[in-house]
């Protein structure tokens, strides 16, 4: 299946990324296709930020003895059944004489039947963590769903293509949401500025952002929608004055790019 050409997938899979359940190969797969996609790098960073920001919210939770008590069974069975595969794969070796062939092999029952049954609880407790991993990931969705809406995405990145900045915004509240994801600390006396880019028209201040790692600004929708660009500009501390052009350098620009339905 094309991921470009279905955006319910790539959600999906930078949901999976970023949870940690996307493994081995697929994720391997994944982040190289991101490397030359840059919507597929704001989602998965889109939700990262989701999966960051709800664990700020929770209070921190010891693992229950049971979760503890599950996992050690887990190692056990998998020890159980690695122990049942050596012994298979032994020579075989004469009986005992007399009666003791008869408790050796009962020995063997009794262990095949262990081993058996390590394996049967291995499922069980697999089954049951699985279900509780999915009552996890429902409650988490029907927090994800309180989240405010983000209906445009940009990553804006240096002349070397690093991303530096992922911006969001939430059209409802009017919103832009910057997040700082590169190492890019602008010194004490400048500030970043940053602008809206409209064809045919002149650069557009949205706003100088403080130092945070995370920065909010207020921003018309019009200007949003009408600006497939947007840049940030150093400039001297506290920006340029209102409706002046820019007087620094563009250190970080990107496509404003409108999420899937």
């Amino acid at each position: 299946m094309n991921i470009h050409k279905n955006p319910a997938l790539a959600d999906q899979l930078a949901a999976s990324y970023a949870l940690g359940t996307l493994r081995g190969s697929a994720r391997r797969r994944f982040e190289t296709l991101a490397r030359d996609n840059a919507t597929l790098r704001a989602t998965a960073l889109i939700w990262q930020s989701r999966l960051a920001s709800v664990a700020e919210l929770q209070p921190e939770v010891v693992p229950s003895p049971v979760i503890w008590k599950r996992i050690e069974n887990l190692i056990n069975a998998e020890k159980q059944a690695q122990a049942m595969q050596a012994a298979r794969s032994m020579p075989a070796v004469p009986a005992p004489a007399g009666g003791r062939w008869w408790s050796s092999l009962g020995l063997w029952r009794g262990a095949t039947v262990a081993g058996a049954f390590a394996t049967l609880l291995a499922v069980v407790t697999g089954v049951n963590f699985t279900k509780q991993l999915n009552g996890q990931v429902q409650e988490l969705s029907a927090k994800l769903s309180a989240t405010p809406a983000i209906e445009y995405v940009a990553v804006l990145a240096d002349d070397k293509a690093n991303a530096s900045m992922l911006v969001t915004f939430d059209p409802k509240t009017q919103k832009l949401m910057l997040k700082r994801v590169g190492d890019f600390r602008e010194q004490t006396d400048k500030s970043l500025e940053l602008w809206a880019l409209p064809p045919g028209a002149p650069a557009k201040s949205l706003g100088v952002m403080s130092g945070d790692a995370v920065v909010q600004l207020t921003a018309a929708d019009t200007d949003i929608r009408r600006s497939p660009m947007l840049a940030i500009t150093l400039e001297p501390k506290g920006g340029v004055p209102p409706g002046t052009a820019a007087t620094g350098p563009i250190l970080f620009k990107g496509a404003l790019i409108r999420t899937p339905e």
